[in-house]
């Protein structure tokens, strides 16, 4: 703490030529209290700055752990979301990383990826979506959503893509390429679909090329499709089987999944023994076989 002095002469010529003898008596006892007690116009205008000064509120994210897993089916849409709170003037990004590489994809609302499946949807108010049509298992991975803040707030977002599966069955819960059956007998197909995200009963049966959901040409075509956890069960019936009912037959799960199965009807032939295998077919020439080996044997014995 310091204090102003001032020292005045005491000559009465000095006294009445000063022109400070025309201030207030009170004058030196104001300016000799200590000067750090009296703001300075510096400190003034820094408070004058202080009061004036408002910081905008720090963005953040409606979810607080800042991390996320999505699932998709393979080929669905599917969005990732990113809910923003007080952004303000701030700049909103999607990135893919792979990696030690990072992808652009989009910044605001403009799109900057070469594949066009991806693009920006924003939905009010602070949903900054990132749509994906038609994902593929190549979809699969990190993304980031970004903000332009110091420092860069990030939000995780790890994307899986189920591929389903599709299996054509036996009586025996085994997958099967071949189904044999006999003329006049009704033919009965069972598909497994499962590995999928959502139940779903959009399952289609094609004997080669034709729809046979909803055909009624032929006649006897029944189809009928079970909602299983995580998949489903699909029957295929065709009454009355005959010769134009062999061909290849194919259960789909929409464009997604499918399985084949090659059916057969045949006229004079076991087809529950075939349906297990080939082996009751070698038993006459493995019959054939073991009398030629006895023949020889006994021919060398004569000799």
């Amino acid at each position: 703490m310091g204090f102003l002095f001032v020292v005045v002469a005491e000559s009465s010529a000095l006294q009445s030529s000063s022109p400070f003898m025309s201030l207030p008596r009170n004058f030196w006892q104001e300016i000799s209290i200590p000067y750090t007690d009296l703001p300075s116009d510096d400190d003034e205008q820094e408070d004058e700055s202080a009061e004036s000064t408002t910081h905008d509120p720090y963005p953040f994210f409606d979810d607080a752990n800042m991390t996320a897993n999505v699932t998709t089916q393979l080929g669905s849409d599917v969005y990732l979301h990113c809910r923003v709170n007080d952004l303000r003037e701030r700049t909103v990004s999607w990135v893919r990383r792979k990696g030690d590489e990072i992808h652009l994809i989009t910044v605001g609302r403009q799109t900057y990826s070469s594949d066009s499946r991806y693009s920006l949807q924003y939905l009010p108010p602070n949903d900054w979506q990132l749509l994906i049509q038609y994902s593929n298992e190549r979809d699969e991975g990190h993304y980031e959503c970004q903000i332009s803040s110091y420092p860069p707030l990030v939000y995780l977002v790890y994307l899986i893509v189920v591929v389903p599966r599709v299996e054509i069955i036996d009586e025996r819960g085994q997958a099967t390429l071949d189904k044999f059956y006999k003329p006049g007998s009704t033919i009965e197909l069972k598909c497994i679909i499962s590995r999928v995200p959502q139940p779903t009963s959009y399952v289609t049966w094609k004997h080669g090329m034709r729809m046979l959901n909803y055909d009624t040409s032929r006649g006897g075509i029944s189809v009928k499709t079970d909602l299983l956890p995580g998949g489903a069960m699909s029957r295929l019936y065709i009454a009355n089987a005959n010769r134009y009912d062999t061909g290849n037959y194919t259960c789909a799960l929409a464009d997604i999944a499918q399985a084949m199965v090659s059916v057969h009807v045949l006229n004079g032939e076991n087809p529950a023994a075939m349906q297990h295998g080939v082996g009751p077919q070698w038993k006459p020439l493995f019959g054939l076989v073991i009398f030629t080996q006895l023949l020889v044997l006994c021919l060398l014995s004569v000799r």
